[in-house]
């Protein structure tokens, strides 16, 4: 059979876990592979690497085989679903019926979801075979893969490495290849950090765009997969309207797998600095530096980007943030609320004594830097920009400078899209001479997903620098 052009080099790999979505369906609908080979194949890899890797949460393979070998008789029916057969994991705060939902600290009831959350009920009705859940921190609250409920999750690339939280879990095993599609959420970089920091795809999708539930001001669902046209593929299922979101966007039925995008032409924005927080590694600066000149190369109009967020807008956020913690995890017994994981119980404090102006002056801020984020990309048709300042930080640490009154140091590059509503994402953009991943971020017009995905899949077609996924031997 020749090779299909959606094929990746990854799937002419003889260990089916590897295989891309796209790979998957074309080999089922020509039955030359079937649902069941692909789950044990992944199942398999999830066994090997999992006692190192530590990125899942109830992981169930009698279920998954179970819905495998369903979804093989809807094709030898030919009643075949979108997705059917395609393994795929969700993050563990996105709920999926008759499964606790922890948010990740030893601090919550484990109580059995009673549905399935929207992004799962898509998946589910397309078909495809949900594997398990994904790790994340103690409330989404953290860029790491530490957890007092969930054991330390860890870097595919290296062992030592942190795999960037909150959808810690979902870009560790999308690297590992725990099957092709992982779901993470996003409130202020949550699933673009990891993509960056696994070397893996991540969207953030406008905010609406894909149903969620429970809904909170920024915060988003959305796909994480070795390639763009697998969370291509994945959009066009998990977009479906569903009414328990009344914060989403009217429905559209987007091309979501025409990826075909004419660089010549367009207006490309650079935002080198973040303008607070960390300062930006060298080699993460030299590798969006070349990607903005392969850009140019091939006909974009290269514009610089001043950056625009505050020392102001970033701390008012902090305090918004602390002081919702703290209306959780200070409304604890005592017992309980000594289970939540240091860090962030030491963070969430910090809002405990705010004032009511202080908490508005903060939200005001955030609104603040909405207004700055389209102000400054609005005339472009896309920005480019580091996903991180740092590369992949050590594996124990709660954050890349581990404390707890500078926590958002590291986020200045994201958060801001996520309160403009404009779809950003996360695509490798190459790695440090040691060998960890660099993440590009490519930041769209608010509600311009489709196109957010086009250049991104025309960036992962251009990228000079490409490497084998990780082995855990």
């Amino acid at each position: 059979m020749p090779p299909s052009p959606h094929r990746s080099a990854q799937d002419s790999s003889p260990d089916l876990a590897d295989w891309s979505g796209f790979a998957l369906l074309e080999s089922f609908a020509n039955r030359s592979v079937s649902p069941v080979e692909v789950a044990k194949a992944v199942i398999a890899r999830i066994e090997a690497y999992e006692p190192r890797l530590q990125a899942l949460y109830a992981f169930d393979p009698e279920a998954a085989l179970r819905d495998a070998k369903a979804s093989e008789q809807r094709w030898l029916k030919g009643e075949a679903r979108a997705l059917d057969g395609i393994p795929a994991t969700i993050k563990e705060n996105i709920a999926t019926r008759g499964t606790p939902v922890p948010l990740g600290t030893a601090a919550r009831p484990l109580v059995p979801a009673a549905a399935d959350a929207p992004s799962a009920a898509r998946l589910r009705e397309d078909g495809a075979v949900l594997l398990a859940k994904t790790t994340m921190p103690d409330y989404g609250m953290l860029s790491s893969g530490l957890s007092s409920f969930h054991p330390l999750t860890r870097n595919p690339w290296d062992l030592s490495r942190n795999p960037g939280g909150s959808s810690a879990g979902a870009g560790a095993a999308a690297a590992a290849g725990y099957g092709p599609f992982h779901v993470g959420t996003d409130i202020g970089g949550s699933i673009r950090l990891p993509a960056s920091w696994c070397g893996v795809f991540g969207l953030k999708p406008s905010f609406g765009r894909i149903p969620i539930d429970p809904t909170y001001y920024g915060r988003v669902a959305g796909p994480m997969t070795r390639t763009v046209r697998d969370a291509a593929l994945m959009m066009a299922s998990l977009t479906r309207p569903d009414p328990r979101d009344p914060m989403s966007l009217p429905y559209q039925d987007l091309p979501w797998l025409d990826l075909a995008i004419d660089v010549r032409g367009l207006r490309i924005g650079v935002m080198m600095e973040a303008g607070i927080g960390l300062t930006l590694d060298p080699e993460i600066r030299t590798a969006v530096e070349r990607a903005a000149q392969l850009f140019a190369a091939a006909g974009a109009v290269i514009e610089e980007v001043p950056p625009f967020v505050t020392r102001e807008m970033l701390d008012g956020l902090d305090d918004f943030w602390r002081q919702r913690a703290w209306a959780d995890i200070g409304a604890l017994g005592e017992e309980e609320r000594a289970k939540v994981l240091p860090y962030i119980r030491q963070w969430a404090e910090g809002g405990r004594n705010l004032t009511g102006a202080q908490v508005y002056h903060g939200m005001n801020q955030m609104m603040a830097m909405r207004h700055a984020a389209v102000a400054a990309t609005h005339r472009f048709d896309f920005v480019l920009s580091p996903v991180a300042p740092c590369v992949a930080y050590a594996a124990e640490l709660a954050s890349p400078i581990h404390d707890p009154e500078r926590p958002f140091e590291h986020i200045g590059y994201t958060v801001a899209f996520n309160m403009s509503d404009q779809p950003a994402a996360s695509v490798n953009a190459g790695f440090t001479k040691a060998g960890l991943p660099i993440g590009l971020q490519i930041v769209g017009r608010r509600f311009d997903d489709v196109g957010v995905l086009r250049l991104s899949q025309a960036w992962e077609e251009m990228c000079p620098e490409k490497r084998p996924w990780p082995r855990l031997s």
